[in-house]
């Protein structure tokens, strides 16, 4: 079983590329990778990114599914409108099945994509997505609506899922993950208090990918994910998540 992460690297291993290749590893799919862009950061800050050219990311994934089967991936860290569009192209090309972690900032506060990216997230990967897994700043870039509480976030939940089915994650609504397929479900959970985050939305994303690859529903990933995620925050250490530590058969 493969699956296919389209992100940027982070070389602190807590996010992007590194943390979806973890992830996939610790629920027992085969990783394969296509890197955006290089990122100088860790846990605490960002420092500079260098994005790839987008002909690069497309002749990256041509060579990867040229040889390999690969039904679900994911995107994280896209960094350019310019790479969305190429990414957009290719997941029509390969017809993929595609989940959408709309990294816009990095936990630590610093800027991982140019302006305009929620616009030409929404307008080019959104109806092409059969799952987007925005946090709360993520969900008001894209919906263009502020997010101060639950019932926000669920308004937010509801607009978003008529594009495409959408979870916001919990990490900033004291742990409850909304999710909207058809209707709307609160996958209530308690706020975790440690600092071993950094990560968390790409290790989200990359269990959601993983599950639904290994034959699971879209609603029964989403709430395996929530699970696999808050493990490995609470197992983790040094600020970084812990996936290895994380998996139980759920």
């Amino acid at each position: 079983m493969m699956v296919l992460s389209v992100a940027g690297l982070d070389p602190s291993g807590g996010a992007g590329i590194l943390a979806d290749v973890k992830t996939f590893t610790a629920l027992g799919v085969y990783p394969t990778t296509v890197i955006t862009a290089l990122t100088a950061q860790n846990v605490r800050r960002v420092g500079g990114v260098e994005a790839v050219n987008p002909d690069f990311v497309a002749q990256q994934i041509d060579l990867v599914l040229e040889e390999e089967n690969i039904q679900y991936a994911k995107t994280g860290m896209l960094y350019s409108p310019e790479i969305v569009k190429v990414v957009a192209r290719k997941v029509r090309e390969y017809q993929l099945k595609l989940v959408v972690d709309p990294v816009m900032v990095a936990g630590s506060g610093g800027s991982l994509s140019q302006e305009n990216m929620a616009e030409s997230i929404k307008k080019h990967l959104l109806p092409l997505a059969i799952l987007i897994t925005p946090n709360i700043y993520e969900a008001q870039k894209l919906s263009r609506t502020d997010i101060k509480d639950e019932n926000d976030a669920c308004e937010v939940a509801e607009k978003l899922g008529k594009i495409c089915p959408t979870v916001v994650t919990g990490g900033h609504l004291n742990g409850s993950d909304i999710f909207y397929k058809d209707s709307l479900k609160i996958i209530r959970d308690e706020l975790l208090n440690s600092n071993n985050t950094h990560g968390s939305g790409c290790t989200f994303s990359a269990a959601a990918t993983a599950y639904m690859a290994k034959g699971h529903t879209l609603e029964k990933s989403v709430r395996k994910a929530s699970i696999f995620t808050k493990n490995a925050i609470e197992k983790g250490a040094h600020g970084t998540l812990n996936q290895y530590w994380a998996f139980k058969p759920i």
